[in-house]
Formats: structure tokens, sequence, C-alpha cells
């Protein structure tokens, strides 16, 4: 019966996903994991073999088993699962990317069954929508017939695809790799289910196919008086005024707004019992220091933002040619929607005196 090594490659940076996002958290584990173990429960599978990204460390936690190898990476794929294959000890490797963590046992089977000393094998699917090309600003259509996306793992025996590898090292993947090195490559039905995390709506995916979430949403409202000699913040961006807002810290009415529904939806206390504004150390504080403090606080708690809305209502002065920085500068901390209302010369912000804003955060958490 032929062994193989599961050689799952890590060493990314997923740089379209902001992070190395083969260790970022999908339903508790990290997205390597669900491949991993997957393998793990796989008969034939000996050993699996963890490529991480180059000069990096990991020691990670592991019950099952067959063992579970952490090597470096290189500087590009190629070398990468080069120094995943080296490390390797069985005759036939499976090569597998970390970014696809729904491969199931199933597939793993058929391309075991499919694969011979002188023959790879890939998963594939047919293409299904409809194809265009674009060249100088042309766009021109492209028939689908008879193409298909390939998927991993990929399985070969293993010292003919390192020499395959060594000689096409610019190759997109190991197939192609292993196609121009001549020799046979076979083909199984992959799954649709096992799709690539690529971008953040891939990951958004993702976690609602492998998550349960609490949602809770959270309310915030604060107030400042308008007054000469101040500066105007708002969401962190200074507003051109003659008058700014009075308070203990810079006075940003709309991040207290929606520090104060974060810390609601979180079920944490209010922006005047963290900060309290007989304290000295918040005098004149920068109302984005202390959001990266109340974010700090709730990720603590498990809890995540999942997008805000505000609205800001002032008589003067005229704010919306300032929304776009404003969203801009917040959403460091979090998706939003901003908008500003006139208090027709009704109450106090309508003749002036002052700036209100209410905010609604809505969070989510696994549980």
């Amino acid at each position: 019966m032929r062994e193989y090594s599961f050689i799952i490659a890590a060493g990314g940076q997923g740089t379209r996903l902001g992070g190395k996002k083969q260790f970022m958290s999908l339903g508790n584990r990290e997205l390597w994991r669900w491949s991993a173990e997957n393998a793990a429960v796989t008969d034939s599978v000996r050993e699996i073999i963890l490529v991480i990204p180059q000069g990096e460390t990991l020691n990670p936690e592991w019950t099952h088993d067959v063992p579970l190898h952490v090597v470096n990476g290189g500087s590009e794929r190629a070398l990468s699962v080069l120094n995943g294959l080296n490390a390797a000890t069985c005759d036939y490797v499976m090569v597998h990317d970390a970014a696809r963590p729904f491969a199931s046992p199933e597939l793993f089977r058929r391309l075991m069954d499919a694969v011979s000393e002188n023959a790879g094998v890939v998963p594939v699917l047919p293409v299904s929508d409809a194809l265009k090309r674009i060249e100088g600003g042309e766009v021109s259509c492209v028939e689908r017939e008879g193409l298909y996306i390939t998927q991993t793992p990929q399985v070969f025996p293993r010292m003919k695809l390192i020499e395959a590898v060594e000689k096409f090292p610019s190759a997109k993947d190991e197939a192609e790799a292993w196609f121009k090195s001549g020799h046979e490559l076979r083909h199984v039905e992959g799954e649709r289910m096992n799709f690539k995390v690529t971008v953040g709506d891939d990951m958004t995916i993702a976690r609602a196919l492998t998550e349960r979430r609490m949602t809770r949403t959270g309310l915030g409202w604060d107030i400042h008086r308008l007054v000469p000699e101040r500066k105007l913040i708002l969401g962190g961006v200074r507003i051109d005024s003659p008058l700014g807002l009075l308070g203990h810290s810079d006075a940003d009415v709309l991040t207290h707004a929606l520090m104060d529904a974060v810390l609601g939806g979180a079920g944490l206390p209010d922006i005047g019992n963290l900060f309290p504004a007989n304290d000295e150390r918040f005098r004149g504080a920068d109302s984005l220091e202390l959001m990266r403090e109340v974010m700090r606080l709730v990720n603590a708690e498990g809890w995540n933002v999942d997008f805000a809305d505000a609205v800001i209502t002032a008589q003067v002065p005229r704010l919306n040619k300032y929304r776009d920085d404003i969203i801009r500068k917040l959403s460091e901390f979090f998706p939003l929607n901003i908008k500003f209302k006139s208090a027709e010369n009704i109450d106090d912000s309508g003749r002036g005196l002052c700036i209100t804003c209410r905010a609604v955060a809505t969070l989510g958490r696994s549980v």
C-alpha cells in the first residue's frame, strides 16, 4: 500500500487578505488546521509537513497520531514546496494550499486511487462562468468549453516532483512543473467547497459556513458645546471652523459616540467610566488613541465590530465635504457609515451652540 506525506504550503504572506491568512482564525481554528486534521484521519497519510513563512517559528499543539512537522519556506512558492518535499519521507506526496480549508478526505482518496509511479493527479472543475479577455482596453469573448480550474491537493511521486519543481521553479503550480517535465498528468473531479480563501469576501463566506455567531447591537450618544479658541475635530479629522468643541479630551463627539456604541454592544462600561473627565491623564487626549484602547478591550472579550452607523447633528459648520476623509480615518477600526443633519434652527444644535452625535454598532463573536 502506498504511503503519503501531506504537505501544506503555508509559507505565503497573504497580502490580498491583509496578513498571513493561513494563520487566521476560522471556526476557532487556524485556517491551515482544517486540511491538516482532514489529512490526519485519511488512510495512508503517514505524516503532515507544514511549511511556514521564511524566518518564522511555530510550535503548534497537535494531538493526532499522524505526526506534524513544521519547516520554513523560501522566498517563493517553489522554494517553499521544495523545502516541504525535502523534509518529507514517503514515496508519494500530496501538496495542498493552506488557504483551501474545506478539501475533504473523500477528495484525498480519489486522488490517491488515480496516482501512479509515472502519473501525477490534480483535482479540476469545469469553468462555469462566461469568460472575457481584455487587452489594450478591448474586450473579447473566450470560449469556456474544455477549460477547467485546478485545485489542490495535487498528488505525485515525490522524487520525480522534486526534479520537476527544481527544473521549472517559475511554474504556477506543481502540476505545471510536472507537465512541462514530460510526465503524464491525470485528473479527478474537484469539489465546489474546496475554494481558496484569497480576499476578504472569501473569508466572510468561510466563516459563515463554519461559525455560529452571537450578534449584539450597542447605542452611543454624545454632545459637546461649541466655543471659540478650540479645535473642531470629528473622527480624527480637523475641521475648518472658528468654533471648536469643549471637553476634557479633544471633544471628538463622533468618536465618543462610536466608542460608547461599541462598548455598549460588548457589555462594557462607557467612556465616562473608562476615561473619566477628572483624570488628568486624559486631558486633551486624542480620541483615536482612546478608540484603540476601546477596540483592544472589546477584542479581548472576543467581539468584532461588523458595522457602525452614526448621525451628526450640527447647524454649523457645514460638514458634508469632510465625510470621505472622516470615514477613511475611522475605517482603521471597523466599516462604518456617517450622515450629517441640520437641526433646522431648533434646540441648541439648531442655534449653533453644540454638536450632537448618535451612533449604532453591530458586534459579533463566535459561540
